[in-house]
């Protein structure tokens, strides 16, 4: 088991453990962290014709033992290769993914230094974020293969908060692939990271129902039925999710699904549409089908 505390994320504004499809996230052994506040915020901001920031800084310290470029799934979106650092941190194996380096084996590298560039990895689906995964091994353990990383958990220093929601907002930005929803609103800004919350508690991760499970976080009612906006979506054992046959609607069509992140500054609904469009300003009802 691996505790991750607030040092190791104050740099990001946002991170995920169960929002993936892989083996390791649907097992609570990796987290996503998100440098960047992500595509439709950074597109508002821009101010020349800046390319989307890419800049990855390293979530651990330690000694850069070894680097890999590996062939990713072809995507129109992506790049061809992916590519692996692993430090040692003298405790564990740190294995990150989805990044460029720009370190080498031998290096020493400190929290916040620059691994490289965050690649668009055919790993992701169109609707996923730039961001680096992050996962640990034990320091005699093989850093290459997919499988072996241990668990993760969240240090009791780590508060988060957890968000009621009932289904409605408005549109504040579209992506490509996704809206974001003004609602529901960080408690706390800058302060502590925040997530939408079941109606048993907790705070909710994952893709519903695009990926095949999720997680709940700090909640005391593993086993019980997970609700949202007054409707049964899963069932957690523990902290992990089996989301039930469900469709996501929006105003009554249907779309991909809904994605849950713990983030510290902007919070709202991000509503997975690739299929759909929907107009910034536009009232929006979410409700799951059976």
């Amino acid at each position: 088991m691996v505790t991750v505390g607030p040092e190791l994320l104050e740099r990001f504004p946002r991170f995920s453990l169960y929002n993936s499809p892989y083996a390791a996230h649907e097992e609570g052994c990796a987290i996503d962290l998100y440098p960047h506040e992500g595509d439709w915020r950074e597109s508002e901001n821009e101010t020349d014709d800046d390319a989307r920031e890419t800049a990855a800084p390293s979530p651990v310290a330690g000694e850069v033992v070894a680097t890999r470029s590996v062939s990713a799934p072809p995507k129109p979106y992506a790049a061809e290769e992916d590519h692996l650092i692993v430090v040692d941190t003298g405790d564990s194996l740190a294995r990150m993914l989805h990044v460029e380096p720009a370190v080498e084996p031998g290096d020493e590298i400190a929290r916040g230094d620059s691994l490289g560039e965050m690649v668009r990895s055919g790993f992701f689906a169109p609707w996923v974020d730039n961001h680096i995964h992050l996962g640990f091994r034990d320091s005699d353990a093989n850093p290459f293969r997919a499988s072996g990383s241990l668990p993760i958990e969240l240090a009791d220093a780590l508060e988060l908060a957890g968000v009621p929601w009932d289904g409605r907002g408005e549109v504040l930005a579209t992506a490509e692939t996704y809206a974001i929803l003004d609602a529901p609103d960080h408690p706390a800004s800058g302060k502590r990271f925040a997530g939408i919350a079941p109606e048993t508690g907790g705070v909710l991760d994952g893709g519903l129902p695009h990926y095949d499970g999720g997680g709940v976080l700090r909640s005391d009612s593993g086993g019980e039925p997970v609700s949202l906006a007054g409707q049964r979506v899963g069932a957690a054992a523990d902290r992990t999710i089996e989301w039930d046959d469900v469709t996501v609607e929006a105003n009554g069509t249907p779309i991909t699904g809904l994605s849950f992140f713990f983030a510290r500054e902007a919070l709202g609904a991000k509503l997975v549409c690739p299929e759909v469009d929907f107009e910034v300003g536009e009232r929006v009802e979410v409700a799951f089908a059976r």
